[in-house]
């Protein structure tokens, strides 16, 4: 990382960029983009692509996605109090207390999640808040001029706490899932610029919308891509931290290097490249497990049209959907390493069915 780059990382985290309204995170992160890349793709709903070598016949994504998870105002009292539903996989139980940023077309408002005192709780009784416990104060007297301020039914909330960096080994903050992810894969356009790289093949640099609520912009741009491969990159659970089960969640820690994945969504052949380069590289990394599908944007590309031979990288992160995610610097640079030396050693004619 230079100053420019870190520049750009607390600028696109610190943005708010919420399922379905992502569209000033993607400039930001276009911006960083733009030096290192031929061209650019903006679908419909959001997502953005950086080209590179446009017109080769085979065809590359590296990818993350941009959405953070929210709130929707779902009701306003009379009282002025404002109720929520979730954007995406919200906690009900890390609301009460936290501010929160309310997205109006007047401007950004600020408003906190309020709670009723322990004084008055029948602590014998209390019980982890649900969805429809949760409401917003924004000061207002009644729902007139809660109205009256801009907020209505569908405003768009976020928490407020931006990037911050602890014990200098770990990044901390809201959205690290997955903008964390969107800064790697813009790093690695930026070292293919700055080394000078040529690559034998058209490189998308993918950065998909809404992928809290369903993998819907990587299901969107994979149709329009019909990409050869997909190396995809999100985030997974570190189990050292409380309340895990490795024996359920599997053996993964933050500072242990990137997470490579095994299920029926990742292309073997794809994976074990992956290995090898890591091997090669003498980049250490971890392995996990999954069932039915990894839950992230690279089951979108795999199956998409005729399929796409797609493989996921991960990060490992604590606390995920908190305001407290946390990721260690150097599995950040581990990852962008593993993808950068990935790209460095395709010829751009690998042909990866299993039978031939």
């Amino acid at each position: 990382m230079n100053q420019q780059s870190t520049e750009f990382l607390y600028k696109y985290l610190n943005n708010a960029s919420p399922t379905g309204f992502e569209s000033s995170g993607q400039q930001i992160w276009l911006d960083y983009l733009k030096p290192y890349i031929d061209e650019t793709i903006i679908d419909v709903y959001g997502t953005a692509v950086g080209v590179i070598n446009p017109g080769m016949d085979y065809k590359v994504v590296i990818e993350a996605h941009s959405d953070e998870i929210s709130w929707f105002v779902n009701y306003i009292s009379d009282e002025g109090y404002i109720y929520v539903r979730r954007n995406g996989g919200s906690d009900a139980l890390i609301a009460p207390s936290m501010r929160v940023n309310l997205h109006t077309k007047k401007g950004m408002l600020q408003g906190v999640f309020g709670w009723p005192a322990i004084h008055v709780r029948d602590l014998a009784k209390d019980t982890v808040p649900k969805v429809t416990d949760l409401f917003i104060d924004i000061g207002a007297a009644n729902k007139k001029e809660v109205e009256e301020m801009g907020v209505h039914v569908g405003t768009v909330c976020t928490f407020v706490d931006g990037l911050t960096e602890m014990n200098d080994r770990y990044f901390v903050g809201r959205a690290l899932d997955n903008r964390m992810g969107g800064f790697m894969i813009a790093e690695v356009a930026r070292l293919l610029k700055e080394n000078d790289i040529k690559l034998p093949f058209t490189l998308y640099v993918v950065n998909a919308v809404q992928e809290e609520i369903g993998l819907r912009g990587a299901e969107m741009i994979a149709r329009r891509l019909r990409p050869d491969l997909a190396i995809c990159t999100d985030v997974t659970h570190d189990t050292h931290s409380p309340k895990y089960d490795k024996k359920e969640q599997g053996d993964l820690k933050c500072g242990q290097g990137p997470v490579l994945c095994y299920g029926p969504a990742v292309q073997n052949n794809v994976l074990d490249m992956l290995i090898g380069v890591a091997e090669k590289n003498q980049i250490a990394f971890q392995r996990q497990a999954v069932s039915r599908s990894t839950g992230t944007d690279t089951d979108a590309f795999a199956y998409a049209a005729e399929g796409v031979a797609s493989a996921l990288i991960s990060l490992p992160l604590k606390y995920m959907h908190t305001t407290v995610e946390t990721v260690h610097k150097g599995d950040v640079q581990q990852v962008i390493k593993l993808m950068y030396q990935t790209l460095l050693q395709l010829k751009g004619n690998e042909d990866f069915r299993y039978l031939k």
